[in-house]
């Protein structure tokens, strides 16, 4: 795809490159999948960073400075690597979704929710780990008593999204029940941490398509990414 026409594909599928409506880069992860001290560890300073965020936006009585928004976004790379370091390693905890059964099943409620609950861009099923990016979608406003164009613009500045929250719940609630229905066990089935990342422009979707298409490539599973049964993209890109 050039860059032409991946501009194109961009402006006409990724609408909302902001919050609300952000497109999203989301990696969530089995349960024990991550060792407990490098999750202690993670908690911990992510808890001292938003103290520190606090008291600096006390202080300041502003929004977030950029330099705050600067340094927060390279902690959540760095940890973001850690933890994916950790999960192609797959040298701690299950990797349940080797089985093909589930993999079909959260393959197929990636795309169920597909244009009702977002747009879905890609994804990448690994052995203990998911990759997604998606758009969440609008959903109505309660405002329904629209007489002219005025109020038709009110209704459209009311429009709001579902969030990532809810959609990440739906997703991993029902392909929990249904993974643990086939491996005969019960309790918690995911990690409830989850890494997410909003994709602000152009570049960095195709960087990032890119990166979650390439995973099984990376680990050698495949020579190709198209050769990898639980891969997914909505449009041709060249990787």
């Amino acid at each position: 795809m050039s860059q032409n026409e991946l501009k194109s594909f961009y402006r006409r599928n990724l609408p909302h490159i902001q919050t609300p409506g952000a497109t999203f880069f989301v990696t969530f992860q089995l349960v024990g999948s991550i060792p407990q001290h490098v999750l202690a560890q993670w908690r911990t300073e992510k808890l001292q960073f938003d103290r520190e965020k606090s008291r600096l936006l006390r202080l300041q009585n502003v929004s977030e400075p950029a330099s705050t928004q600067h340094k927060h976004l390279e902690w959540r790379r760095q940890w973001f690597r850690k933890f994916e370091q950790t999960l192609d390693g797959a040298e701690s905890g299950p990797v349940w979704l080797k089985d093909a059964r589930i993999a079909k099943e959260i393959a197929e409620s990636l795309h169920y929710r597909d244009g009702k609950m977002y747009c879905l861009d890609a994804y990448c099923i690994m052995s203990n780990h998911v990759h997604v990016v998606f758009t969440p979608l609008a959903v109505p406003s309660l405002k329904t008593d629209v007489v002219n164009s005025a109020e038709d613009t009110a209704q459209t500045k009311d429009l709001c999204y579902n969030t990532l929250s809810s959609i990440m719940q739906s997703l991993k609630g029902y392909t929990a029940r249904k993974a643990n229905r086939l491996l005969g066990r019960s309790g918690a089935f995911w990690q409830q941490e989850s890494y997410d990342h909003v994709v602000r422009d152009a570049a960095e979707w195709q960087r990032t398509i890119v990166y979650v298409l390439n995973n099984p490539v990376k680990a050698g599973l495949v020579d190709r990414w198209e050769k990898w049964q639980w891969s997914y993209c909505r449009c041709s890109i060249d990787c």
